[in-house]
């Protein structure tokens, strides 16, 4: 069984692509890990992802465009990668990024995450670019419809798929993602918890920045104690302009007590913020699966989180979820995990919800669905 994986547009970095690059690159390694001794796989990369692709137990196939040149990437998602499956003899292959070429040589499947450029579409037109979201929403939908097989992160992300690309339910897989690998928790690591609430957000209307700002301005009038905010994905300029257009009445100190940081360099310096944080907010109005919360849960953080598309999904009972369109309940939610008693059972659920998400299990679902 030749198993090809198109990975030739993954760059670690580049563009909005992380989380389909990370979870590509766990499925790789794990199917490289766990393979059957049947399989062969396959991997289309370029020299900009060699050092992570190229592994044991894979055939690593070089690519020699450039994945950085736009007009490359569209000829080579729509016929190009057409004639490389043909000629390596692809048994099944598989699309990380969710596009499909417009030639299909062989069994092939998308990895589809999310439908966000439609929810955009919808509920905040002209934010994203006219023209590129209108392509990527109609090579979301000509894609799931012509290949064999669509998987996808969450039972949210597939109910989406079947509304927008007007495919049947029974053509769309849901497979969870493993948890990726993060910290140990301040316990076991030899670090201390520290009072302040770390929070993920970004200039994005579906991260819901600004009523994560509205909800921790709030906050701070109603706890006794109040804890600083750790803000990571905005600068201190976006916090301002947000706090400018949504919030009437800013306190002169508030800003003193909001620290924030854009982007990490190294995921463990973002995890350590995450990990010695008293709790974990997360507000998003949309995800396609929403490795955050997760996280946090893998790290010993207790968590208050969204109830919005696949979110419910992934933490379970193990978070408290909350309308995040209500500052009221997102307060209540901050107030009540101040308790020790209270962030010390969702610590506890947090670790037994993380099981769920093993990746033996879910590669073993993966390799079940696109070579049966």
């Amino acid at each position: 069984m030749r198993i090809v994986i198109d990975c030739f547009k993954l760059v670690k970095g580049n563009g909005k692509s992380i989380g389909i690059y990370n979870l590509t690159l766990n499925l790789v390694r794990n199917l490289a890990k766990y393979r059957k001794p049947e399989d062969k796989i396959i991997i289309l990369g370029t020299q900009k992802n060699r050092e992570d692709f190229a592994m044991k137990g894979v055939k690593f196939v070089s690519v020699k465009y450039n994945p950085l040149n736009k007009v490359i990437c569209i000829l080579w998602e729509l016929w190009m990668v057409s004639a490389t499956l043909k000629r390596l003899h692809a048994d099944v292959v598989l699309f990380p990024r969710g596009f499909a070429p417009i030639r299909h040589v062989t069994k092939d499947f998308v990895i589809i995450h999310d439908m966000i450029p439609f929810y955009y579409e919808e509920k905040f037109p002209g934010v994203l670019g006219k023209y590129e979201n209108a392509y990527i929403m109609w090579r979301l939908k000509a894609s799931a419809k012509s290949v064999h097989g669509v998987i996808t992160d969450s039972e949210a992300s597939k109910l989406d798929i079947v509304k927008y690309a007007k495919v049947k339910e029974e053509k769309v897989h849901v497979v969870y993602p493993g948890a990726n690998k993060v910290i140990a928790p301040c316990e076991t690591a030899g670090f201390a918890k520290k009072p302040y609430i770390s929070a993920i957000a970004s200039g994005l209307p579906h991260k819901n920045a600004d009523k994560v700002l509205l909800s921790y301005n709030l906050y701070r009038h109603r706890s006794a104690s109040p804890m600083d905010l750790h803000l990571i994905g905005l600068d201190e300029k976006a916090v301002k302009e947000l706090l400018a257009e949504h919030c009437r009445n800013v306190p002169d100190d508030l800003l003193s007590h909001i620290h924030t940081v854009k982007f990490y360099e190294k995921d463990e310096d973002m995890q350590r913020v995450i990990a010695e944080s008293s709790m974990f907010l997360f507000l998003s109005r949309k995800e396609g699966f929403g490795f955050p919360p997760l996280e946090a849960m893998q790290m010993g953080v207790p968590v208050v989180c969204s109830d919005s598309s696949s979110l419910p999904e992934v933490v379970g009972d193990a978070a408290i979820l909350v309308d995040a369109e209500e500052e009221e309940d997102v307060v209540n939610a901050m107030l009540l995990m101040e308790e020790a008693k209270v962030a010390a059972e969702y610590i506890r659920k947090g670790a037994e919800n993380v099981k769920r998400f093993n990746w033996k299990k879910q590669t073993a679902d993966y390799r079940r669905v696109i070579v049966r």
